[in-house]
């Protein structure tokens, strides 16, 4: 089993950017996790982040017919890009939406989520332990 995990804008700024909403981890320390988490379930794992969304789009795109999963963490896109809603529908890949932060729970500009509408999950608040949850969910729901 394959799994893609895609970060988008400012994930790289983990531990520097707002602390107190995003937690001290920086992203060493997420991709650390997710390499771990995927050696723990014995699955292959590709771990991504970029700030363009064209490039998400272009990954998204690339997983199809190569990937088992995807785990995504759009970022700020999550709120705007109905081009990544769309290529998630288009290659139909089971994914899995992470965010570190509870978005639920700030503010009203965050509060839509274009690429949960093509995710089967949604993990949030729970700082980059949810990216572990989210590849443990994959990996015993499609093994």
């Amino acid at each position: 089993m394959k799994i893609l995990v895609l970060n988008g804008p400012n994930i790289n700024m983990l531990g520097i950017r707002e602390p107190g909403i995003y937690g001290g981890d920086n992203y060493r320390d997420l991709v650390r996790l997710v390499k771990q988490t995927a050696e723990e379930m014995g699955v292959e794992i590709d771990c991504l982040q970029t700030n363009y969304e064209g490039k998400l789009v272009d990954w998204i795109q690339r997983a199809y017919g190569r990937c088992d999963g995807i785990v995504i963490n759009p970022a700020a896109y999550t709120h705007t890009s109905i081009a990544i809603l769309d290529a998630l529908k288009a290659v139909g890949i089971p994914a899995v939406e992470v965010h570190i932060s509870d978005v639920s729970k700030r503010e009203p500009f965050r509060q839509i989520s274009y690429a949960s509408m093509a995710c089967e999950k949604t993990i949030m608040g729970k700082g980059i332990q949810g990216y572990a949850e989210a590849i443990r969910y994959l990996a015993e729901k499609y093994r």
